[in-house]
């Protein structure tokens, strides 16, 4: 509670100061920063390029994968295929989270519809077929060329940061991937002859 008081009196504040000193405090900043900018602006602009790829790769991806679910659940005569597929293929905005958590209602709706039986089996199947080829086919390939990334270095970013910061790591991997090649991209090489 306590913290709570202080908060809510000391965030105003110091927004008002910020606000007020803006300029001051922008100048002091940016005394800090090197002269010459040229590599932060080729990260700036790759980065640009690149999230603006990756965000239609994304685009892409849901559009798929909601396109190949809907079909195999119609075929199968599963209820509320349409809106099953709609968040399957919503789902694909958080990797392999977001495919572990559409599972449960994908797998209810079977289950209420069929009980423990063959049709059950055969969308299950179908539903971890579908995502299996999203998460180590699709992804790869479609985001090593939106992001130019090699789809090895898809799946180590995936591992990697999902490894450091859980969630969110998995969740910002490619992105951070793409920021870690781009600052390798624009770093200063020593050209020895």
């Amino acid at each position: 509670m306590i913290a709570l008081i202080v908060y809510s009196i000391l965030v105003p504040l110091l927004v008002f100061f910020f606000l007020m000193d803006k300029k001051k405090i922008l100048q002091w900043l940016i005394a800090f920063l090197p002269q010459e900018h040229t590599a932060a602006k080729k990260v700036w602009v790759e980065m640009d390029s690149q999230m603006g790829n990756y965000v239609r790769g994304k685009v892409y991806e849901i559009f798929l994968v909601g396109t190949f679910t809907y079909f195999p659940f119609a075929y199968f005569g599963l209820n509320y295929a349409s809106l099953l597929a709609v968040i399957v293929g919503l789902s694909v905005i958080i990797p392999y989270i977001g495919a572990v958590v559409v599972t449960f209602p994908v797998l209810i709706v079977a289950y209420f519809q069929w009980g423990v039986g063959p049709d059950f089996f055969w969308v299950a199947g179908t539903y971890f077929l579908i995502q299996a080829l999203d998460g180590n086919v699709l992804v790869p390939l479609l985001f090593s060329e939106a992001v130019n990334l090699h789809p090895v270095a898809i799946i180590v970013a995936v591992l990697v940061f999902g490894g450091l910061w859980g969630f969110w790591g998995v969740f910002f991997a490619i992105p951070l991937a793409t920021l870690v090649k781009a600052l390798i991209s624009a770093w200063p090489r020593t050209h020895t002859d």
